[in-house]
C-alpha cells in the first residue's frame, strides 16, 4: 500500500501555514483596516499635502513592493534620518508592509553617533531629508548599500540622492509575512551610557501597547491630532500617531516644534489633541503668541517625558480651563507607555505619574526584589506584552535589564495605598549630597514656585565638602532679575536645609535632546569639569 504519511505532514503544514497567516497581526494591517473603515477620511495633513486614509494606504503598498523588488528581505534593517513628515510616515509603514525592520535615527546628533547606529544595526538602506543629508555624507557605514532622500514638510528630496520616488511601484497591493512577536523596530535610547542601547520591538510590543493608548488616553475617530514631537521617538510615534491612525483621527505632522508654529497649527486646523513634554508646554504658556487668541477646539493635552511640575500645570489649568490632562509616563522599552494620570484624577494626586495602564502590571521593589511598603522609594519594575524583546546584540544588558523576570526601568519611585506611582529620580539623578538622599525633582518643584523661574534643572557636582552639591541651574523668565542669594532665600523657606541647593547657576536655556528630556548629563559634565560658554552665566 503506498505510504501516504508524508502527504498528510505537508497537509498539515501547509494548513498551519495558513492558520498562522489568517491570523497574523502586524503594524501595517491596522493602517490597511483603517483605510478599509475610513477610506475618504483625511489621515495626513503635512504643509500642501494632504492623503486621505484610501491614498495614504495606496502609498505605502507603492513603496512596499519597491523595497521588495530593490533586494530588501525580511528582517533587513532600513534606517531613517529626517524630520517630521508625511514621507517619514509612509516609510516607517511600508518598511513593516516589506517584512523590513525600522531604525529610527535623532537627527540631533553627530555623524559619530549616526555611524555607530549604523554600524551597530547594520542597516543595509538609510533615507534623508534636506536637513539631515549632511551629517548622513559623514556618518556612511559599511553595511550601508544606499543613500536615499525622501520629501520633508516643506522642501523635495535632496537633489544630489537618488530620491524615494524612484522605489514607487504600482504593483498588487502587497501583503505582509512578518508580525506578531517577529522584530518591528530598534529605537536606540538617549540614556545615559556613553552608547545608546537598541530596543527591539516587535509588531505584539507596539500593538498591546497602541491598545493601552486608546482606551486609557480616549482616542476616538473624531480625535483631530497635532504631532510636532519627533517621530524618531516612540513616544510621538507609537504613544500618539499609532493609536490615532488605528481608531481613524486626523493627524496634522510637522517638523517645526517652535512655540509660534504650534500655536498657528492648533488654531488653523481646530485641533483636539496635542502632546508634549513639559518643555515645549512651558515654552506655550511663555510665547507671545499666546496673545493672539484661544485655543477652543483643544481638548484634550498629553505631557510626558519627564516630570511636569506642579506650578506650571497650574498655569496651563488658569490659561485652558476645559483643557482635560493626561500624564503619560514610560520609557521606549515599553513601547512606550508604562502608567497614566488620567484628567479626573489630577486634582487628589497633583504630580503623580498615575497607576499602571490597561497591559501593564507595574511593582516597586528593593533591590532584593521585594516589593517595599506603601509610600518608601524603590524602583520601578514592569510585566507586560509592551516590552521590548532584549537589546540588540547586547546580551549583557538585556539579561541585567530582565533579571529577577521583571524588566527593571531604573526610576526611583512611590507607591501609595491607592496604586498610585510618584516618579522620584532616575537612580543616577539621585544627588548624595553629605550622606543624604535628595531628590532633584523635589528641588526643582520648589524652585519652580518662585516667580522668575521659567525652568529649572537640579543636578549633583562633585564637592570636597558635599562629596555631591546640589546645584540648580535656572532660566530666568523674561522681564525678572533675580540673584543667587534671592533663589538660595527662596529655597530656604520651602526645603529643608541639606535639600536646598549649595550653588545656584543661570543659563539662557537648558540643553535637551530632541524629544524634550533635559540633559543632565550634559549640565553635569560641563559644571564639574568647571567649563564656562557664553550660554552659562556664573552666579556671584
Amino acid at each position: 500500500m503506498p505510504d501516504n504519511s508524508s502527504v498528510r505532514i505537508d497537509a498539515v503544514e501547509t494548513n498551519e501555514k495558513g492558520i498562522a497567516h489568517a491570523r497574523l497581526q502586524s503594524l501595517s494591517a491596522i493602517l490597511r483596516r483603517s483605510a478599509r473603515r475610513h477610506g475618504d477620511k483625511t489621515a495626513i495633513i503635512c504643509g500642501d499635502v494632504k492623503w486621505s486614509y484610501a491614498q495614504f494606504d495606496q502609498m505605502v503598498d507603492r513603496l512596499a513592493a519597491g523595497l521588495r523588488t530593490s533586494g530588501i528581505s525580511p528582517g533587513d534593517r532600513i534606517a531613517l534620518l529626517a524630520r517630521n513628515s508625511h514621507a517619514f510616515l509612509a516609510l516607517r509603514f511600508a518598511i513593516a508592509r516589506a517584512d523590513a525592520v525600522l531604525v529610527p535615527i535623532n537627527f540631533m546628533l553627530n555623524p559619530s553617533d549616526v555611524r555607530y547606529i549604523l554600524e551597530h544595526s547594520g542597516a543595509r538602506f538609510l533615507f534623508v531629508d534636506r536637513s539631515t543629508i549632511d551629517v548622513a555624507r559623514n556618518a556612511l557605514s559599511p553595511s550601508l548599500e544606499r543613500l536615499l532622500g525622501i520629501p520633508g514638510e516643506i522642501d523635495s528630496p535632496p537633489d544630489e540622492l537618488p530620491s524615494w520616488a524612484t522605489f514607487f511601484c504600482d504593483s498588487a497591493a502587497v501583503m505582509e509575512t512578518r508580525g506578531g512577536d517577529d522584530l518591528l523596530q530598534i529605537i536606540y535610547t538617549s540614556g545615559t551610557e556613553s552608547r545608546p542601547k537598541g530596543a527591539m520591538l516587535s509588531h505584539n510590543s507596539v500593538l498591546w501597547q497602541y491598545q493601552s493608548v486608546i482606551v486609557d488616553c480616549e482616542w476616538t475617530v473624531d480625535t483631530v491630532a497635532l504631532h510636532s514631537m519627533p517621530l524618531f521617538h516612540c513616544a510621538q510615534l507609537d504613544n500618539m500617531f499609532g493609536p490615532a491612525l488605528q481608531v481613524g483621527a486626523t493627524n496634522i505632522i510637522t517638523g517645526r516644534p517652535s512655540a509660534e508654529n504650534i500655536l498657528k497649527l492648533l488654531r488653523r486646523h481646530d485641533a483636539t489633541s496635542f502632546f508634549a513634554p513639559p518643555t515645549v508646554w512651558i515654552s506655550l504658556l511663555r510665547a507671545p503668541e499666546r496673545a493672539e487668541g484661544d485655543l477652543p477646539h483643544l481638548a484634550k493635552g498629553y505631557y510626558g517625558a519627564s516630570i511636569m511640575p506642579v506650578e506650571i500645570l497650574r498655569e496651563l489649568r488658569a490659561w485652558l480651563p476645559a483643557l482635560r490632562l493626561w500624564n503619560l509616563y514610560g520609557q521606549t522599552e515599553i513601547a512606550p507607555l508604562a502608567t497614566v494620570l488620567l484628567p479626573e484624577e489630577h486634582d487628589q494626586h497633583l504630580g503623580s505619574a498615575g497607576r499602571p495602564t490597561l497591559n501593564v502590571e507595574t511593582r516597586i521593589v528593593d533591590d532584593e526584589m521585594k516589593d517595599v511598603p506603601a509610600g518608601e522609594t524603590g524602583e520601578i519594575v514592569h510585566r507586560s506584552p509592551q516590552l521590548l524583546m532584549g537589546y540588540w546584540n547586547d546580551p549583557e544588558r538585556t539579561a541585567e535589564a530582565f533579571a529577577g523576570g521583571w524588566f527593571h526601568s531604573g526610576d526611583l519611585a512611590r507607591m501609595d495605598e491607592d496604586g498610585y506611582i510618584t516618579v522620584v529620580d532616575r537612580k543616577k539623578d539621585m544627588i548624595k549630597s553629605g550622606g543624604e538622599n535628595v531628590s532633584s525633582r523635589e528641588v526643582e518643584e520648589a524652585l519652580y514656585l518662585h516667580p522668575a523661574v521659567s525652568e529649572a534643572a537640579v543636578i549633583g557636582v562633585p564637592d570636597p565638602k558635599w562629596i555631591e552639591a546640589v546645584t540648580a541651574v535656572i532660566v530666568v523668565r523674561d522681564g525678572f532679575d533675580v540673584s543667587e542669594t534671592d533663589i538660595l532665600a527662596h529655597c530656604a523657606c520651602h526645603l529643608s536645609a541639606f535639600k536646598a541647593p549649595k550653588k545656584v547657576h543661570f543659563q539662557k536655556s537648558l540643553p535637551r535632546n530632541a524629544s524634550g528630556k533635559i540633559l543632565k548629563r550634559d549640565l553635569r559634565d560641563r559644571l564639574a569639569s568647571g567649563e564656562r560658554t557664553e550660554d552659562i552665566r556664573f552666579a556671584d
